[in-house]
């Protein structure tokens, strides 16, 4: 696969290249390490394109588990309580936060790292939650974010969302006094 697309929020990039130089360099040999042809098995169910043979996301997102674990990069859970004491006067919930947690992909050395090849509202999730979040528990302090470009999703099955829509997002939102330097890679076959 190949970097077809950066994007540095609230200084991403610099912060990166400049205290993180060896992770960025093992990002982009794992990008390169993925033959994305191997992940082109999925047939198309959908009414739009049926038979068509589609990059499988669960295929994909295995290929770079592999890769980042073999360069001992490890998942990051953290559980999750969930309090009550918001609930309004006399409501009660069957519901338990037992078992809840939040997790980053892979982690090395203060580097987050999500690859996300899912719904739209994931990559925002992600970078403005999930890993202010993980900066704040003083887990990570910059993120790496891996996500399609639109010409890789044109290959894959409907609702993937794109580099380019998330990029457009970002920037659009602006930069909030909470949000940490994370690299957007936008990647391609």
């Amino acid at each position: 696969m190949i970097i077809a697309g950066v994007y540095s929020f609230n200084g991403g990039r610099e912060a990166i290249e400049s205290r993180y130089a060896g992770e960025l360099q093992e990002i982009k040999q794992i990008i390169a390490a993925i033959d994305s042809l191997k992940h082109k098995t999925k047939v198309s169910k959908e009414k739009t394109m049926p038979g068509r043979i589609l990059y499988k996301p669960d295929s994909l997102n295995k290929a770079f588990r592999t890769e980042f674990e073999a360069r001992g990069w490890r998942k990051h859970k953290v559980p999750c309580e969930y309090s009550t004491e918001y609930y309004t006067p006399g409501f009660t919930s069957p519901a338990s936060s037992r078992g809840a947690f939040r997790e980053v992909d892979f982690v090395k050395n203060r580097v987050g790292v999500e690859v996300q090849f899912g719904k739209y509202a994931f990559m925002v999730y992600n970078v403005c939650a999930k890993m202010t979040i993980f900066h704040k528990l003083d887990l990570i302090g910059v993120g790496v974010e891996l996500v399609p470009v639109k010409a890789f999703t044109d290959d894959m099955s409907t609702g993937v969302s794109y580099f380019e829509q998330f990029v457009w997002d970002l920037e659009h939102r602006g930069v909030a006094d909470i949000d940490i330097p994370v690299l957007i890679l936008g990647i391609a076959a």
